[in-house]
Formats: C-alpha cells, structure tokens, sequence
C-alpha cells in the first residue's frame, strides 16, 4: 500500500493556532481533489495523509500553498522487519545510498540513529551499494508516525508558504502582462484568497485579449480558486483623456482603478489591494508616483514584486506557468494617449487639482462588471 504523505513548514510554527491551519490546509486539498475517486484525506501529528496512489495528486501537492513537500510512500508496520522490506524495495540497485529517518511516535523502541543503522545493514546485505553520509545518490526517508512508519525515496517540492485563506482576501489588480500575475501568485502562497481585476477598453481589447486574462485566471486558479472582475474601462478612460494633460494620464488612469478596486474590495470583504508594481521598472512606478497613486486607494496597498528585478519575477512566472500566456501580444489600455515621456513625480494636490474637472463614473463601471469564478 502507497500513500502520499504531505509536509509544511510554517505551519508548525504557529503555536496554538497551528491546528486551524492544518485544517485549512486539508480543505484546501480536499477541494482540489475532489474529483478523485477513492481518495481520503487525515491529519496525523507533523504531517498530513492522503490515502491514495493516483498520479494526478502529486501535480495537486506541488502546487497547493503551504505544502513544503510531499512524497508518494510505501506504508510499512511499526515494527523494523516491515519498515526494512519496504526500504529494500525502493533502494535503487547501484550507486551510494544513506538512510534518514525521522521518528514522531517516541514510543517507538528503537530511536532514529537504531532504525538508520539496522535499515541500511539489510540494504548493504542485500545490494550491491556504498553508504555515503554527505551525498549519496539516494535517500532512504523513513518516518515513524503513531500508527504506521512511511517509508520513500524521491521528495515533491511543493510551494511553501501559508494555505490559502488564512490570511483573509485581497483584490489583486491584474493586466495582460508578466509581473501581475506573479504578484497574484505570490500573494496566494502568503495565504490570502485573491479576487482578480482587470480594466478593459472594449474598444481597444479583442476577444483574444480578454481570452488572454482568462486563461491568465484559469492558470492563477490551479494554485486556488479565483474570482474575476472583468471592469469596463472605456469610459472613465475617455473621461480622463478629455480633462487630464497626457503626461499625467498614466498616474490618473491608476487612481481611478485604485478607487474602483477599493469599490470591489469593499463589497468582496477584503482587506487590501495587491499590485504588480516593482519600484523603478516604468515611469508610473517611481516612489514619487507610486506615493500618489496609492494615495487613492481606501485600503493598504501591497506590492509583492517590489524589490525584484524583472529577471527574478520572469523566472516566478515561467514556474507558475504564466508566463508564455503574459508574452502573448497585448494592448494595455493603460498606455492609450499618454505622453511620450510621462511624468515621473507627479505631486498629489496637483493631481488631486486635475482630477476636480473630471466626472469620473467609476461607480457605474464596477456595477456593470462582470464576475467569473475559476476553479
């Protein structure tokens, strides 16, 4: 009998609150499994168990936040002859091997270094290997838990982080390029719950475009479950064209969709808005425009991406799978009639002057939204 046996890491820091993010964490599982037949799941100490040998969970646990690794393993007795044999039946044939067990059930008789020494005696007697300590070839991982001894071989690295949900919801302001998907991402494995929103000008946005942000949300909802909302911009856009210097429309157009956001925020329960900024990478991005631009937001705006370089966050989205969907061509509605060379410290109150001629509907736009759940 083979199971998946699944590992955290910050989770076991949390203290007394440790059991609600186990819990959270098997829900989330739970929910992505669902489609699989005789599949179950149960926590036991340090370590979660889902009781099935189907391939397609292994795909699930490397991308469900607040996995740190998991493995497929043979289910031995507690006693050292069953934990033996099913050493023996995974240790490879040839090359150096050590073995490393872990032992959370201390009523056991034998302790960690016993189990390693009798373990790897039965494989040199039965196999043609050289134990090396510092770096073998294989690893033979034995973990003696309360009621049975897991015993594997090759780790599935998962993402780490915080299961989704245990840190609250947040909107995530999304457009068709590399960085906001990741900012998306990167917010999931902190543990929030994201709510995607993308600005469109219907008159400048295909429907290739719009399949771009949805299959951009489709992928985001391997990682959990999404909601979109797809805004219509075009109006507020022509509003702001008509009032603000092309210069300024670029930190405009950001205003406004920050204000909108706080609009969706508000009625999602979230408690801050996620952003692909990096400090530095455009003109809009400078700390002088960032600082106005945030300025219109409600609630705490975070920027995961802030200190990366664009070689760090195009590494991000080539793991997360995002990034050959974000390299499709695309027409960003943010970069329609604006100058040449934009302002790059736009002060607030001059801003804020500006901004007084216009008659921004931004209520309107975020009421004919519409709303598409993934995953």
């Amino acid at each position: 009998m083979r199971v998946y046996v699944v590992h955290y890491s910050e989770i076991a820091l949390k203290g007394k609150n440790r059991r609600y993010f186990e819990e959270r964490l098997v829900e989330n599982l739970r929910r992505k499994i669902r489609k699989i037949e005789d599949c179950r799941i149960r926590r036991e100490y340090g370590r979660i168990v889902v009781e099935s040998e189907n391939p397609a969970i292994s795909e699930v646990l490397r991308k469900t936040p607040g996995v740190k690794y998991s493995a497929l393993a043979e289910v031995a007795e507690l006693d050292v002859e069953s934990i033996c044999e099913r050493a023996l039946k995974i240790a490879p044939d040839a090359g150096t091997f050590k073995v490393d067990t872990r032992r959370s059930n201390k009523d056991f008789p034998l302790t960690s270094i016993e189990i390693n020494r009798i373990v790897g005696e039965r494989i040199l007697k039965a196999k043609k290997l050289r134990v090396d300590l510092h770096n073998p070839d294989k690893i033979i991982y034995v973990e003696i838990s309360s009621k049975h001894a897991y015993v594997y071989s090759e780790r599935i690295e998962g993402i780490g982080g915080l299961p989704v949900g245990v840190s609250g919801r947040v909107v995530s302001l999304i457009s068709g390029g590399i960085d906001s998907p990741v900012a998306s991402f990167l917010a999931m494995k902190r543990g929030a719950e994201v709510v995607l929103v993308h600005f469109f000008n219907s008159t400048i946005h295909s429907q290739s475009v719009r399949k771009k942000i949805h299959d951009l949300a489709e992928k985001l909802s391997e990682v959990h479950r999404v909601r979109l909302y797809m805004v219509p911009f075009r109006d507020v856009q022509m509003e702001i064209i008509r009032c603000i210097p092309s210069d300024y429309r670029m930190v405009v157009y950001r205003r406004s969709m920050m204000r909108m956001a706080s609009l969706i925020a508000e009625r999602e329960g979230a408690k801050a808005i996620v952003t692909g900024d990096s400090l530095g990478q455009v003109a809009s991005q400078t700390l002088q425009n960032l600082r106005t631009i945030y300025a219109a937001s409600n609630y705490p705006v975070l920027t995961p991406l802030i200190g990366l370089d664009k070689d760090e966050i195009v590494e991000i989205a080539r793991r997360i799978g995002t990034y050959d969907i974000s390299t499709l061509p695309y027409e960003d509605c943010c970069s329609l009639l604006v100058s040449k060379h934009p302002i790059t410290s736009a002060k607030l109150d001059e801003v804020e002057r500006m901004e007084e001629n216009c008659q921004l509907r931004e209520k309107e736009a975020v009421e004919s939204a519409e709303v598409i759940e993934f995953g």
